[in-house]
């Protein structure tokens, strides 16, 4: 069972869609895990070539609460997008986890976020700092935010955003605060300060966030203290795991990945038992 619904954040509303892993959307006695995707730059909850919706129905069937949200100015979603950056991404994120942990049916030690592309780079940050985040799983993660948007816009509309006070990008108006708050962060330099397990997916063929990030990011978190990391990399998958066949293996390599990171939960309760 699925649903739509709203959250408050701020004076904006961010529109959002659960789904219950029960049929009827009525809970049992038994808590449940939560997983919340985080969309990328100008994206939305549907994501490309049904990305998230998909993930998510899969993510249900396997007995995870699921809610897939807009980022302010996406979607449906109040808001400019362009002027909301990274810190607003953020406190944007923890007020849907402040929704999905209100669930009684929702077990507070089982919180996943799953972050795609720049939406990676968030669900990072948002883990950093805030404890109720136990895990993360990252597709395809920006590492360098603003170089790596730049890329994306290109040189020409940071220059006019920084001369007219904002840039048109597909429609989207992004304000010279929208590129600063992306230098303020850097993700390799943060990812140490979580202490959570780590998956991390990402395509050999995406042009668009190398992959090469990916095994730098893997080795940063291994560096840590404690939490560990895996990672899977998909040969010939492009940036949104455009084929049905790259989709599939995703989609499998991040559930067996999560019922691995549970298994290691429990029998850590246990042994601390």
């Amino acid at each position: 069972m699925e649903r739509p619904f709203s959250i408050r954040h701020e004076d904006l509303t961010l529109t959002a869609t659960i789904h219950y892993p029960t049929k009827d959307g009525v809970c049992t006695d038994k808590k449940m895990p939560l997983v919340i995707i985080c969309h990328g730059f100008i994206g939305n909850r549907i994501g490309v070539d049904r990305l998230f919706v998909l993930a998510s129905r899969e993510l249900a069937r396997r007995g995870f609460f699921v809610i897939r949200f807009d980022y302010a100015g996406c979607g449906e979603s109040d808001g400019i997008y362009g002027e909301h950056g990274l810190d607003s991404m953020i406190t944007q994120t923890r007020s849907v986890l402040d929704y999905g942990l209100s669930l009684d049916c929702v077990d507070p030690l089982r919180v996943t976020l799953l972050g795609h592309s720049l939406g990676g780079a968030v669900a990072l940050l948002t883990g950093t700092k805030d404890r109720r985040v136990k895990a993360l799983a990252l597709w395809s993660p920006v590492a360098y935010p603003f170089s790596d948007i730049l890329k994306i816009v290109g040189r020409r509309t940071y220059d006019e955003a920084v001369e007219k006070g904002y840039s048109d990008y597909l429609g989207y108006k992004l304000k010279p605060e929208f590129f600063d708050s992306l230098q303020q962060h850097q993700p390799f330099q943060e990812a140490p300060k979580f202490q959570g397990d780590v998956f991390i997916a990402h395509g050999t063929s995406d042009e668009i966030i190398p992959a090469d990030y990916s095994f730098l990011l893997e080795k940063t978190f291994w560096l840590r203290g404690e939490g560990r990391c895996d990672k899977n990399i998909l040969f010939q998958a492009d940036h949104t795991y455009s084929k049905g066949v790259h989709k599939v293996e995703l989609f499998q390599s991040t559930l067996e990945w999560l019922a691995s990171h549970e298994k290691r939960q429990q029998d850590w309760q246990h042994w601390s038992i």
